[in-house]
């Protein structure tokens, strides 16, 4: 497991530092780490890469791993050379510059597509910018009080399809597996379906975005960014719940996390349920602290 990294960042006096730990750890046998960390100044954000399926075209000579790390470079080049742009704007700016880099060798346009799940926090004076794009939740505390931004449109377009087509009970995982890929290919960026970071710029104005204020009585005290193969402690495994997972981050850490997700992985008995057993998954904890 990588070492968790960790920086401090201040403000003018009376405004909350920053502090940030953040770890990211590949899928057991997997060489490649599908899941990015951005940070760059006041900007944190993580990446889940939308794994290519086995024996599906993706009409690209790039796999996710490159899309993630690309993606990450541009909203970062994005955010110095307009810092105070709204972040919707910095993804758009970003998307639209990684579908340029690989426009000329690529077919962009092709469903399968690289794409990536968003989820971004950034201080900006006395408040918290976010923005959230597809399954890679924020979560934050205020006053003692827990809550998450979730974009669950991915779940639910699924969810709404099966319960469309209702397959027959002889159907096999693989055919269930299957046809899920063709429907998210299908519903991808679409006004019924779902919204994803791909190769077209208008999915930044379809994220969830928002204000969190950092003074006051209300003001957040921390903040989780998560990956799906993070967020699955709480979502998948029911190991605890959202205020328990933000006490874990703050007193052992997002590795020991992501090591207690492993361990929940490692014990799951296959059940045939679709999911994968083993995920990347990243967690970025902030702590916005006045002392």
């Amino acid at each position: 497991m990588p070492a968790v990294t960790s920086r401090a960042s201040a403000l003018p006096a009376g405004l909350p530092t920053m502090r940030v730990d953040a770890c990211s750890v590949a899928a057991p046998g997997q060489s490649d780490n599908e899941d990015q960390i951005l940070q760059y100044g006041d900007l944190v954000g993580v990446l889940d890469g939308a794994t290519a399926p086995a024996g599906f075209d993706t009409g690209c000579s790039h796999g996710p791993a490159w899309y993630v790390r690309r993606l990450a470079a541009r909203l970062g080049l994005a955010s110095a050379a307009t810092p105070a742009a709204p972040l919707a704007g910095l993804l758009a700016e970003a998307i639209r510059a990684v579908r340029d880099d690989h426009a000329a060798t690529c077919d962009v346009d092709h469903p399968g597509t690289p794409s990536a799940t968003v989820c971004l926090l950034r201080r900006s004076g006395g408040h918290l910018d976010y923005l959230v794009l597809c399954d890679s939740p924020l979560v934050f505390e205020a006053a003692g009080q827990v809550g998450v931004v979730a974009d669950n449109r991915l779940a639910d377009t699924m969810a709404r399809l099966r319960g469309q087509h209702d397959p027959p009970a002889t159907d096999d995982p693989q055919h269930r597996y299957r046809r899920a890929v063709r429907w998210q290919r299908q519903w991808m960026n679409q006004p019924d379906g779902y919204w994803v970071a791909a190769a077209d710029p208008a999915a930044a104005d379809r994220a969830l975005g928002g204000t969190l204020p950092l003074t006051g009585p209300g003001r957040i005290t921390r903040a989780a960014l998560l990956s799906d193969g993070a967020s699955r402690a709480v979502e998948r495994f029911g190991l605890y719940g959202w205020p328990q997972l933000m006490e874990l981050l703050a007193e052992a850490g997002s590795a020991e996390l992501i090591r207690q997700v492993r361990a929940a992985e490692n014990v799951e008995p296959d059940r045939s349920t679709g999911h994968k057993r083993h995920d990347d998954a990243t967690a970025i904890f902030c702590l916005f602290d006045t002392g």
